[in-house]
């Protein structure tokens, strides 16, 4: 797998669109990054960590859901392996004026990007989330 983060964003778009209760991830830290934001924000109910059949480390996500609409309407990644993006804290863009959030790599951790602004922190785009 070249791309482990679209991979993932794949997985969660595709569990909310077909309105799965929980969705399956491989574990990795950046992963759990996300989800963090993404459970901070109202995206996802929570996630926990858990083993599969063959021990490896997964992150299993409960998807939520808003009078049967999913929460995640719209999730895209930005920055790819064979394109990098990355933007100072002034001119991280905002995504639907506001309505969404972006999800940005720093050097301080991974932070939405409300928080870069404030913080004066850029670096890689990762994904939009609305």
């Amino acid at each position: 797998m070249t791309d482990p983060i679209s991979d993932f964003l794949t997985r969660l778009r595709n569990a909310s669109k077909a309105k799965l209760d929980d969705c399956v991830i491989p574990h990795s830290k950046l992963k759990e990054s996300i989800l963090s934001i993404l459970k901070a924000e109202g995206y996802v109910v929570d996630y926990t960590t858990g083993t599969d059949a063959n021990a490896h480390k997964t992150l299993i996500v409960k998807m939520k859901y808003v009078d049967g609409a999913p929460a995640i309407t719209g999730l895209t990644r930005v920055s790819t392996p064979g394109r990098r993006l990355y933007f100072a804290y002034s001119d991280v863009p905002r995504v639907l004026n506001g309505l969404g959030i972006a999800i940005v790599s720093t050097s301080r951790g991974v932070m939405k990007d409300a928080d870069c602004r404030r913080n004066k922190a850029g670096g890689e785009l990762l994904c939009n989330v609305w």
